[in-house]
């Protein structure tokens, strides 16, 4: 699979690729240019939480991928810097019918773990693109 699998303009900027999406996990490449380091010249880490925040919705998507994730809390680690091309794996640690709370991890170009993060993300019905109608909205209360 290359890509990610709905639009995200942001994403696509960063050029994250999702390698693998399935069964409550996820893999995405990031190819870390120099517009995406910082002044150590390493990956930013905001390019790095939104690589691991792109890791762990896709995980959460993977099991239901008709409906769309919207990421709720997020906590993340930076043990080291993120040198070379970055991989992130995401996992689903646990998952109810409207919430999935997920890990993720960042490993550098020679297998080091650089980031760790949690995540809540709450899923949402999938929106038709702009000026498409939809039939009924679904709308969630908690």
């Amino acid at each position: 699979m290359s890509g990610i699998p709905v639009d995200v303009p942001f994403v696509q900027h960063l050029g994250l690729v999702v390698r693998r999406m399935e069964n409550g996990e996820s893999e995405v490449f990031f190819d870390v240019r120099p517009e995406h380091m910082n002044s150590f010249a390493v990956a930013h880490g905001g390019a790095t939480m939104t690589l691991l925040d792109v890791a762990m919705a896709t995980a959460a998507r993977s099991q239901t991928p008709e409906l769309g994730v919207v990421t709720i809390e997020m906590k993340t680690s930076f043990m080291q810097a993120g040198r070379g091309a970055l991989l992130a794996k995401g996992r689903v640690l646990h998952r109810t019918a409207r919430m999935a709370f997920v890990e993720g991890m960042v490993y550098d170009a020679t297998g080091r773990a650089c980031s760790h993060a949690t995540g809540t993300f709450k899923f949402v019905p999938r929106q038709p693109p702009a000026g498409e109608q939809t039939a009924q909205p679904v709308i969630y209360t908690d």
